[in-house]
């Protein structure tokens, strides 16, 4: 395997330089990430052609060419599996790579698997199994290692041809477009960054409009805590903890104590803050709280959902897709409870090819149960 180590803000610019305009780049990130909230960028590998390039981020000092080749339209960003890359290059660079055409993806919406590792899509298609012994290495250490070099050259090495064999079975069944709006999709909605950790508690459901509105905002706090603080969620409170301050609407910081939620050190660090928060849910007017989260489906609407993936199954065979790949698994939820009366917005996957292939017919299936 060749690679090369970048190590000068010179020696990036003269690569980028030459490679400007290229049809593909494939792209690899190694990061650390042990007690962090955001990814420690530890090297970025790109491959134009038979040679890898491993670029440390550590001493350069001018990343303009590399913002530029990722939002060069020219050049397709060829990753696997890229939502962890994304951090990386959000935090690092401000920027993400696109267009972006995701190897797992694409794999999947030609029927090729769902979910396929990279070592395992490599096997399949190029016939090499790659070495994993650096999987769990030290990434941040300099000098890097021989060995690490090898493994990381070989973790972008073998995309492009991986690439180039995916994007002639995107042509041949007419998907080019699908993976490359599945990419722009993917990037839509890192970008919306609209998580709402509220409705991922289990029980939270139970909460009355009062509760979920102090659940809301204990959640929306961790948040920005942790990326403030650039710790782990679980490290601020976890999810019991948000729940049961919830729940009890503790009023001292002896009785957030005897709810046993929080460590002595979360309390004396972050008690005040906390008591001072559930305090501002008091006030909030009847006509600002928001509605409780959505109980659990009943039997039958669990059978109506049971059906619904289903024909889902029955629309991917037509159309030679992974299942899996036609709509995350919560989608199927969203759509029943669009046609039980619930007002929620459409996700941004639903449009393009998805609109009339997929989410029409479903709609049908719905429409025709009740």
């Amino acid at each position: 395997m060749e690679w090369k180590l970048i190590e000068s803000d010179a020696a990036l610019a003269t690569l980028l330089a030459e490679h400007a305009g290229a049809e593909a780049v494939a792209v690899d990130t190694e990061f650390m990430r042990t007690n962090t909230f955001y990814p420690e960028v530890a090297l970025v590998q790109l491959c134009f052609g038979d040679k890898a390039w491993l670029v440390d981020p550590l001493p350069l000092t001018d990343l303009a060419p590399l913002r530029a080749l990722l939002q060069d339209p020219r050049t397709i960003k060829v990753l696997h599996s890229a939502s962890e890359d994304l951090e990386v290059f959000d935090r690092w660079l401000g920027v993400l790579p696109e267009p972006l055409f995701d190897t797992q993806r694409a794999a999947a919406l030609v029927d090729h698997g769902f979910g396929m590792g990279y070592r395992a899509l490599v096997l399949d298609l190029e016939g090499v199994d790659l070495p994993k012994g650096e999987t769990r290495s030290d990434w941040l250490q300099r000098p890097l290692t021989a060995s690490q070099c090898e493994y990381a050259a070989q973790d972008v090495a073998h995309l492009l041809p991986v690439w180039r064999k995916l994007q002639g079975l995107c042509v041949a069944q007419g998907k080019l477009d699908w993976v490359l709006a599945d990419g722009a999709d993917t990037l839509a909605n890192f970008r919306a960054d609209n998580l709402n950790f509220a409705h991922r508690i289990k029980s939270a459901w139970k909460l009355d409009r009062r509760a979920t509105a102090r659940l809301h905002a204990l959640c929306a706090w961790r948040e920005d805590t942790a990326r403030s603080r650039n710790k782990p969620r679980g490290w601020i409170i976890d999810d019991n903890a948000c729940l049961v301050l919830a729940e009890t609407d503790p009023q001292s910081l002896a009785a957030v104590e005897r709810s046993g939620c929080l460590s002595p050190g979360a309390l004396r660090r972050d008690g005040e803050a906390l008591l001072a928060l559930l305090a501002a849910q008091r006030d909030l007017p009847e006509s600002e709280l928001p509605p409780r989260l959505p109980q659990p489906l009943e039997p039958a609407e669990r059978k109506q959902l049971q059906a619904l993936k289903t024909r889902a199954k029955i629309i991917a065979r037509e159309l030679g897709v992974a299942p899996e790949a036609l709509l995350q698994a919560k989608d199927y939820e969203i759509l029943l409870r669009q046609q039980l009366g619930a007002e929620l917005p459409d996700p941004p996957a639903w449009g393009g090819w998805r609109a009339e292939r997929v989410i029409a017919p479903l709609r049908r299936v719905l429409e025709a149960a009740t």
